[in-house]
């Protein structure tokens, strides 16, 4: 445990951006679930859930959750995926 008021301070700041982050990646994975089974069971809601998934993945790598290139390769990966279940 720190003993300098700053240092106590910083592990406060830590902690609540932690859960912040901690949140923002359950609920990331959430939608990744759910378009991934409307992918494989129905199309067409899963297109309309592509919105969503680009807009929470940006929104990670905005804040610096994971880089941007993975943000970019993730993406890419789940508009591959509903082009192949369309086919």
């Amino acid at each position: 445990m720190p003993q300098r008021k700053t240092s106590v301070k910083d592990l406060k700041k830590n902690r609540i951006r932690q859960m912040r982050n901690l949140d923002i990646k359950s609920d990331l994975r959430k939608t990744l679930k759910a378009f991934t089974a409307a992918a494989t069971s129905n199309p067409a809601e899963a297109q309309k859930m592509l919105a969503v998934v680009y807009k929470k993945i940006d929104k990670a790598a905005k804040r610096n959750i994971f880089p941007k290139n993975t943000a970019s390769r993730r993406k890419a990966k789940f508009a591959k995926l509903l082009v192949v279940k369309k086919a």
